[in-house]
């Protein structure tokens, strides 16, 4: 027993002994007299940085489950290549150490205060960085992992020359000691005002806005701040406001925002999305995110004369991000898509009034940015305004992008009471751009088509077609100059205004009557346009129009490389007329300045042959111009199937079958 107790009691006392040698290290590490080591401390510091740190008034700690540091007089001098001298020179600074990173070479600072700071960060092409606080400035795992950054009055400088930056930011308490704090009710919740110029981007970037006092930079914060921002980059201005949760990296956010610019792909170069050219926009709406997916609801505002409306998701973690969404227009007007297919706002004629202008659109599409991301986003506008070449009255898409191959498919359009429908494809993957277009034409009325035209207002043949058309290039002019494969138009029974077909076939006798007596309409039996395309040379396979008056077949070649017309239009009556000089109808010259007209030579020869007989007798002259009718009616349901295949040949009309 005596043994036993005599343990015990080593037991007790060795136990004894412990607890007041850490008690005795607790006090010590407590009333420790930190300050005195401040100047080995500032010297073993820039030993290991290879930079300057110095605490240049006095220095405090305090132990307890995280350490905090109390500094008066901070200042931490940034390496030799930067710019600016100091990291970080503050009047004051206090921050929280965990001690257990420490031991690893790791430095987490869970709370950051620093009073009267300049900072000065900056970041080169090859990687280094002046935040990193190692001798290798370009590693990232030494960078100090902030949890929280809370600032009283002060600067900041921003300098990343491969990024196009160069920004200093000023930022204040909302007591208005710098004189640019907003003083109204919310100034509690967003007690630091701030305000930043410089470049972004290489464009001229200016800020302003407020923001809750404490700054998060953890990526698990549970207490999301508050925020305000004024921004203009370029012509591009944003206003936000709402909360964040952190800004590094940036998450948990979730704002109203007004964005307004002069064009929406500018936004490629700022934040990497990639939208379509278009007039001055503004757009307001709501931005979360949701994980690492960043969502714009609620979407609402112009793009020119037209409204959009909608939602859209940008996800950037896959190797190339994608974008998500769907839009709507209840108005479009055709001309804010100029943008989009190289078209100025200005049009071709009134800059340019020769007849050798180019009328398809040959401005540069940089189509190497469709390889910068993907994207599946559907698209409808309910009604199409100011169409002047075509009569689009409504239309939707659903834009597919991926691995830098664009696709609409399915692209649906209703034009002049019929639809369009089919897909555009192109693969930005090679140079130039190869395109394919795949359209089918259906029940589009003739009437709406050349509303101009006073005498066939009252036309009522519907058209269907078909085009099938491959190329390459980076513009629409290029693509189209360069196409290759097919196109046809083909239109049933209906009707058509006769004076039309009187004026193509020069009948004076027949104008004459409907001059007096008015016009009139006639049966169109059928009519059929089918061209074979190559290397943008499109040539006729069939040009027949046949009406219970009139058989016109033509053919000729129509280029969309040079944009010009070489068509040869034969019209043959059906009826017998007086004072008819039928003569082929040529349509010449070029896309901006076409030109009609009767074929000059045939028509003279029958001029000079009337002349001849005048001077033998005039009633003999007036025989010379009467139109037996040759024509006949021409087998409609074989000009359509023929002109509907790829390669058809019509029968012309003198193997046409009453």
């Amino acid at each position: 027993m005596n043994k036993l107790s005599f343990s015990s009691h080593k037991l007790r006392w060795a136990l004894g002994s412990v607890a007041a040698l850490l008690v005795v290290m607790l006090l010590v590490i407590v009333f420790f007299p930190w300050n005195l080591v401040r100047e080995p401390l500032n010297r073993y510091v820039s030993a290991q940085l290879g930079r300057r740190f110095e605490i240049t008034e006095r220095l405090d700690v305090q132990v307890g489950r995280t350490v905090t540091v109390r500094m008066q007089g901070l200042e931490v001098a940034n390496p030799e290549w930067a710019t600016d001298p100091y990291l970080v020179k503050a009047s004051a600074a206090e921050f929280d150490v965990e001690f257990l990173p420490l031991l690893v070479g790791r430095l987490v600072m869970p709370r950051v205060v620093l009073t009267k700071p300049r900072i000065g960060l900056q970041k080169e092409a090859d990687g280094r960085m002046t935040w990193v606080l190692a001798r290798d400035t370009s590693r990232t795992d030494m960078a100090p992992q902030i949890g929280s950054l809370q600032v009283d009055d002060g600067s900041l400088v921003y300098r990343a020359e491969a990024e196009g930056a160069n920004i200093v930011v000023q930022f204040s308490l909302a007591d208005g000691s710098t004189g640019f704090a907003p003083a109204d009710a919310s100034a509690a919740q967003l007690p630091l005002s701030y305000k930043a110029s410089g470049t972004w981007k290489k464009e001229v970037f200016s800020a302003y806005g407020r923001t809750g006092g404490v700054l998060q930079f953890g990526a698990d914060e549970p207490q999301p701040f508050p925020a305000e921002i004024n921004a203009m980059v370029g012509k591009t201005r944003l206003k936000a406001a709402g909360t964040v949760a952190s800004l590094k990296p940036l998450t948990g956010m979730d704002a109203t925002f007004d964005l307004q610019g002069r064009n929406l792909d500018e936004l490629y170069k700022l934040v990497g999305v990639v939208l379509p050219a278009t007039p001055p926009y503004r757009l307001r709406g709501k931005l979360a995110q949701q994980g690492r997916v960043w969502a714009a609801s609620e979407i609402r505002g112009t793009l020119g004369d037209s409204d959009l409306n909608g939602e859209l998701a940008f996800d950037p973690t896959p190797s190339l991000p994608l974008l998500t969404g769907k839009l709507n227009s209840r108005v479009l007007d055709f001309a804010d898509l100029g943008p989009v297919i190289g078209v100025g706002t200005q049009t071709a004629a009134a800059r340019d009034p020769s007849p050798t202008r180019k009328v398809l659109p040959t401005a540069t599409l940089d189509v190497t940015r469709l390889k910068a991301m993907n994207a599946d986003v559907t698209y409808s506008a309910a009604a199409i305004r100011h169409v002047k070449a075509l009569p689009l009255d409504k239309g939707r898409a659903r834009i597919l992008l991926k691995e830098g191959v664009l696709t609409l498919d399915p692209l649906a359009l209703g034009v002049a009471g019929g639809t369009i429908n089919g897909r555009v494809k192109i693969d930005a993957n090679v140079v130039p751009a190869v395109f394919s277009t795949r359209l089918d034409v259906r029940a589009l009325q003739l009437g709406q088509i050349l509303p101009a035209v006073e005498t066939s207002r009252s036309s009522l043949g519907k058209i269907s077609g078909q085009v099938a058309l491959d190329g390459r290039g980076n513009s629409v002019a290029q693509m189209l100059g360069s196409a290759s494969g097919d196109v046809s138009v083909l239109t049933g029974r209906g009707q058509i205004s006769n004076i039309l077909l009187e004026y193509m076939g020069l009948d004076g006798g027949e104008i004459i009557k409907f001059l007096v007596s008015g016009d009139r309409n006639v049966n169109l039996r059928c009519a059929a346009v089918a061209f074979g395309v190559k290397k943008g040379l499109m040539t006729s396979r069939a040009i027949v129009l046949d009406t219970t008056d009139t058989e016109i077949h033509g053919e000729g070649q129509i280029s969309l490389a040079d944009e010009t017309l070489d068509l040869v239009l034969k019209p043959q009556p059906k009826d017998q007329s007086i004072l008819s000089l039928r003569s082929p109808l040529l349509i010449r010259g070029t896309f901006a300045a076409p030109t009609a007209g009767p074929d000059k030579a045939a028509l003279a020869g029958r001029v000079g042959l009337a002349v001849a007989l005048g001077f033998i007798n005039p009633l003999l002259a007036l025989a010379a111009t009467v139109e037996t009718g040759p024509g006949q009616d021409a087998d409609c349901q074989q000009v359509l199937a023929q002109a509907a295949k790829k390669g058809g040949v019509v029968p012309s009309p003198s193997a046409a079958k009453p």
